[in-house]
């Protein structure tokens, strides 16, 4: 009977001493009807299944400012977020939304461009940026990147959201749903191409994509370049449009295992077809380019990957 108490004991502490060991990751991502999450989906079983003793989570934010706020937390340990809101973390810039400079963020890599897109109701008669004056518009959730992408492509073309003649910080989802009830003229959107909100939205009604020129982009300057949408992306939009572009990145922190991070940046790059079904957007991930443009300083377990792939020396 003794030797039996003393088996079934083993057996539990070795269930638990299993459990303690298990790798939490939380992937943190953006809204449900945008890119992130999606993709944030996929990594979850990627790394579900293929990262040993790991317990995969995805959440749901509101996206970039608050990842990395929470990162900076330990609240989270890959997050997808755009480039000027990860410069302005380093940088410790309060007026969009970081107490202080967020110094525990470490990069993993650059993925896919983001692109600003600006769609208006047609009836609203939209037709660039100039003719947002007087409108109704959605900028994003609050402090979001799509938000802080927002202010400065209107400071860039001489404008604020007091021109406006009303502004809605909405999640993608909830600007459309308001477009679609006449109760908003447009929605700025910063993610990859095909989001699902604005396919939505132009399958719904009919709607004009909106330009931001070239002299606006350059006014702007670094992290942001010229980009295209690409005709026929969302229904009735007949040719190309040119827009502004900014690159996406994931990181971490400080304090998540090299192993881990080793783990998850090498799945990022070997199960890119999984990506690529769970959002188009994907198409763009290239490992040539994963350390390019990286604000924060990347973290030793992305290191030992991108030395093995011979990206960095």
């Amino acid at each position: 009977m003794l030797k039996k108490i003393s088996s079934i004991l083993c057996a539990l502490l070795m269930t638990v001493s299993t459990s303690n060991s298990a790798e939490f990751i939380n992937i943190l991502t953006g809204g449900t009807s945008g890119v992130y999450y999606p993709l944030g989906v996929s990594l979850q079983k990627i790394y579900g299944d293929k990262i040993k003793n790991s317990k995969t989570q995805v959440q749901a934010t509101k996206a970039s400012v608050e990842n990395l706020n929470l990162l900076q937390d330990g609240k989270g340990e890959i997050a997808f977020v755009l480039g000027d809101s990860l410069k302005f973390a380093w940088e410790g810039n309060e007026e969009v939304g970081f107490k202080g400079k967020l110094d525990k963020l470490r990069g993993i890599a650059a993925i896919y461009p983001n692109y600003v897109q600006i769609v208006a109701a047609k009836g609203s008669n939209i037709k660039s940026i100039a003719d947002l004056k007087g409108k109704r518009v959605s900028v994003g959730a609050p402090k979001s990147g799509t938000e802080l992408n927002a202010r400065a492509i209107l400071t860039a073309a001489g404008m604020s959201y007091k021109d406006l003649a009303k502004t809605e910080y909405l999640p993608f989802a909830e600007s459309v749903e308001l477009i679609k009830n006449r109760q908003l003229d447009a929605t700025l959107q910063s993610a990859g191409l095909g989001v699902a909100s604005l396919k939505d939205l132009a399958n719904s009604v009919d709607v004009v994509v909106v330009s931001v020129s070239p002299d606006i982009i350059k006014k702007i300057g670094s992290p942001y370049i010229t980009g295209v949408i690409p005709a026929n992306t969302y229904k009735g939009q007949a040719e190309n449009v040119s827009t502004a572009a900014i690159g996406n990145f994931l990181v971490t922190h400080k304090d998540v295992s090299t192993e881990t991070v080793y783990q998850m940046t090498k799945l990022v790059f070997e199960s890119l077809p999984e990506l690529v079904a769970a959002h188009a957007a994907a198409k763009d991930i290239d490992i040539k380019k994963a350390t390019v443009g990286m604000p924060v300083p990347l973290h030793p377990g992305a290191q030992k990957y991108f030395k093995e792939k011979g990206i960095i020396k």
